[in-house]
């Protein structure tokens, strides 16, 4: 399994994270409008703590949740990538798509033009089967980026999130590798 570093697409630079992201990651987690649809904000610690557990993820899984950047613009604007869940789920063992960008990122089709790159990777040399990614049911947004990736969802697979204090239940999408296609719309 060769997993790239970097991801590059039209727009974006998917890659390892450096020490100077970590500022502006904890100012994004501090972010009420980005959190809104977790249990709260993060402080700068427990936000420093979120980097030290993706870091740990890619060296133990070889891939994960990759900073994001826009080339010549912004170098740092969130992370969008893979991830195997650490809770347990009807759907779990599993890797879950996920995303988290800045307020002043949104509506430019980033979260979907990097979803698609880190499905690429999954599908490609992870050869992964499935690929799943989930919210709360009111994050319109985030649904909204799982169905343009081609993701689908069945009521029946919707779950009480386990980990999350107040156990909020949870919508399920999936993408199975025999129906993704690599869009570029």
């Amino acid at each position: 399994m060769s997993v790239p570093r970097e991801i590059r697409t039209d727009r974006l630079l998917l890659r390892r994270w450096v020490q100077s992201d970590r500022a502006p990651f904890a100012e994004l987690n501090a972010d009420a409008r980005v959190m809104e649809h977790f249990p709260s904000v993060l402080t700068r610690a427990e936000s420093d703590a979120a980097v030290d557990r993706i870091e740990a993820h890619f060296e133990r899984h070889g891939f994960g949740l990759w900073a994001v950047e826009v080339p010549d613009q912004a170098p740092f604007i969130g992370f969008v990538g893979l991830a195997v869940p650490s809770f347990d789920a009807h759907f779990t063992p599993c890797v879950e798509v996920g995303w988290r960008l800045a307020v002043d990122r949104w509506g430019r089709g980033y979260a979907t033009e990097a979803a698609r790159a880190a499905l690429t990777v999954g599908f490609g040399p992870l050869a992964l089967e499935e690929i799943v990614s989930m919210t709360v049911p009111d994050n319109h947004r985030s649904r909204r980026v799982m169905e343009r990736v081609g993701m689908t969802r069945d009521p029946a697979d919707d779950f009480v999130h386990p980990s999350q204090p107040d156990h909020r239940r949870h919508v399920l999408y999936r993408l199975r590798a025999t129906s993704f296609t690599q869009r570029t719309d």
